[in-house]
């Protein structure tokens, strides 16, 4: 075993993770000076696989990633949690057991309380709900006639939100919202309607990013980006809304590639043009539930620095925001931007910065640490780099099912 190696790629991930050798060593139950000699390679009984087993959980990789410089193979998939569940097993019973036929201004109402249930950030809500929604919205556009490209309109929007609901349960329901993204974009193109097709695209996107594929991510958005953005500039806030967070997702998947020059300015060309779309729409508004305007668009920015793991830039682009245009987007975005926030504090060692952001945004809405396993994997991250943590944050810890 090539000691030398293992404990450079541990100094690397270490560092990437933002912790320092003290950090590392209270996590591993060690001292600074075993870590010194862990990375430095002097510890010729260690890493025993033991160690590189618990080292790879602390940093949050593949205990290959510390054998080898190659990417591994992906691990297996948790199971998903049971609200996600519920809207999973509809996709596959076409009809779910329901006659009623409901007129579509029905489904729209509640394909709305929906939407705002996932901007508030009410998960179990709308895990009760959406999978009846889903069923009725087949069944429209299935037996739809006269209306046919609105059914199908509504269809895609309600399985474009599945999508965005699978998401956040990660690599658990990843190929779940694949199929569902696919299929809302099929709708969408049946429908003809291109802010539809838009935002299905951007769904379609995501999901290649879920499955380890950014550059296809990446050309996806951007070619729908091209192809549709006549007709989107043409229909007002609404087309420059889904025109914008096309380019937005562009920008997020680039953010998944490896860090390079070329690729942390290509990201920050996709924020820019969706900076001039939002210029264009001239204010914060929530078209089509998207959220989109400036203050979305510098939040997008934010996190696209934290996902390059440069957390001072982050961090310097944070102060700029106006705190009270962050006061007025929905729960969903200003928890996310809190997440991202202690990401960025952590990646620069502002540990108590960071455990702070965290709770309030816990506060503002619990479910945001309700099996996500990325957040939850955030929060272990700030207790294990925090000496003593505070009660709020151990009881946030316990909370997610970690201890503290």
């Amino acid at each position: 075993m090539e000691t030398g190696r293992i404990g450079r790629r541990i100094a690397y991930w270490r560092d990437r993770r933002g912790f320092t050798q003290v950090d590392f060593g209270r996590l591993m139950g060690q001292t600074r000076r075993w870590v010194q000699d862990l990375e430095g390679g002097q510890r010729q009984q260690d890493p025993r696989l033991s160690v590189l087993v618990r080292a790879a959980e602390v940093l949050r990789i593949p205990v290959g990633q510390l054998l080898m410089d190659s990417p591994v193979g992906p691990v297996s998939s948790p199971v998903p949690p049971p609200e996600a569940a519920a809207v999973i097993e509809v996709l596959y019973r076409p009809d779910g057991g329901v006659e009623e036929l409901l007129p579509l201004t029905e489904l729209r109402r509640r394909l709305a309380f929906c939407c705002e249930a996932f901007q508030a950030c009410h998960y179990g809500a709308l895990g009760r709900d959406l999978p009846l929604l889903l069923v009725m919205a087949q069944q429209s556009a299935t037996r739809a006639s006269t209306e046919a490209s609105e059914a199908h309109v509504v269809l895609s929007r309600v399985l474009q939100l599945a999508t965005s609901f699978l998401h956040k349960y990660g690599a658990s329901t990843a190929v779940q919202a694949a199929v569902v993204a696919d299929r809302a974009l099929a709708a969408a193109e049946r429908s003809g309607d291109a802010v539809a097709i838009g935002a299905a695209s951007r769904r379609v996107a995501k999901s290649l990013t879920y499955q380890q594929q950014p550059r296809a991510a990446v050309d996806f958005a951007m070619g729908a980006a091209r192809r549709l953005h006549g007709d989107l500039a043409a229909v007002g806030p609404l087309g420059l809304s889904t025109l914008g967070m096309l380019y937005l997702s562009a920008a997020i998947s680039a953010s998944a590639m490896e860090r390079t020059t070329a690729g942390v300015r290509d990201a920050v060309e996709y924020v820019d043009q969706a900076a001039e779309a939002a210029d264009q729409q001239g204010a914060d508004l929530n078209a089509d539930w998207t959220a989109f305007g400036p203050t979305n668009v510098s939040l997008h920015r934010i996190d696209v620095l934290a996902r390059f793991e440069d957390g001072w830039s982050a961090l310097e682009a944070a102060e700029s925001m106006d705190d009270r245009a962050v006061q007025g987007l929905a729960h969903e975005r200003r928890a996310g931007y809190l997440i991202t926030k202690a990401r960025a504090q952590l990646l620069t060692r502002k540990k108590e910065a960071a455990a702070e952001s965290l709770v309030a945004a816990s506060r503002l809405a619990p479910e945001e640490f309700k099996g996500r396993p990325n957040t939850v994997a955030l929060v272990k991250d700030v207790v294990g780099a925090t000496a003593v943590p505070s009660g709020e944050l151990r009881a946030l810890a316990a909370r997610c099912g970690l201890p503290a």
